[in-house]
């Protein structure tokens, strides 16, 4: 394919390796060519730094949501978090650039419209419209680049799941939606999250489904890309498609070209 092509990639988390990899597999055009990720661009693989400042030098051909990754390095980086055990963003830290990679990651939104094809890292409320999970997203977007973003990811790092319910305000409105949009795998069908489930939808909790299973949602002719979720692999549903398929853990990292809907994949390397 020799037209100009826009590629949606899963879940990086510091896969450098990998990514040039299947960019030369790709044979990707910096110049011409678009990139699309789903979020957590860092953390858990080797090479954080690097994947940022590629991200950066693509200037407007590449959008980026953001993760709950990607939340934990700007938590970390502003001091309002401690470092967890399988932290490995040292070199973001430490390094001279760290304030302009970070700060350009944190002027990443948590929605992107493409199209017919609607980004997101985790996942969305039964409630939710995409127009709604967009209204809020820049809500909380806007509210994290600001003055108080630091307020808000302390009140993250404590606040447990919550179900969305539209009478929240304050935080409380603001954490359920950036829970939902970075974080949110299986619910119960009023919304409550469940917790902590990390595994495959064959094993999730008796009463819960995976989000993009229930139909209340389906107000939208979009389909939702998506990440986080590396235990369901590469998921294509009429809906809804999971593009996590465990770089970081040794499987693949996945592209999705969005013009014929051609998948590539690349085994990692890091």
């Amino acid at each position: 394919m020799d037209e100009v092509a826009t590629y949606v990639i899963g879940d990086l988390q510091g896969c450098f390796r990998t990514l040039d990899r299947l960019l030369q597999k790709l044979r990707f055009d910096p110049a011409a060519d678009r990139v699309l990720l789903v979020g957590d661009l860092v953390n858990r693989g080797p090479r954080s730094a690097e994947v940022l400042r590629w991200a950066v030098s693509l200037g407007d051909r590449l959008e980026a949501v953001l993760g709950n990754h990607d939340l934990h390095l700007i938590a970390r980086h502003l001091d309002v978090t401690r470092p967890r055990r399988r932290d490995t963003l040292d070199d973001v830290l430490a390094a001279p650039d760290r304030e302009e990679l970070v700060e350009w990651l944190r002027h990443r939104p948590f929605t992107i419209r493409s199209g017919g094809d609607f980004v997101i890292h985790g996942g969305l409320f039964p409630a939710w419209s995409l127009a709604r999970a967009e209204e809020l997203g820049a809500e909380a977007a806007a509210e994290l680049r600001s003055e108080r973003g630091p307020e808000l990811l302390r009140h993250m790092d404590k606040e447990a799941p919550l179900a969305w319910r539209d009478d929240l305000s304050g935080q409380q409105r603001l954490t359920a939606t950036i829970q939902a949009l970075t974080r949110l795998r299986v619910c119960h069908p009023d919304g409550t999250p469940e917790a902590g489930f990390h595994g495959p939808p064959v094993d999730a909790p008796p009463g819960t489904r995976p989000w993009f299973e229930f139909a209340e949602r389906a107000r939208d002719d979009a389909t939702v890309l998506f990440g986080h979720w590396s235990a369901l692999g590469l998921y294509r549903g009429p809906r809804a498609i999971g593009l996590d398929t465990g770089c970081v853990w040794g499987r693949e990292l996945t592209a999705l070209r969005l013009e014929d809907r051609a998948i590539f994949q690349q085994r990692a390397c890091d």
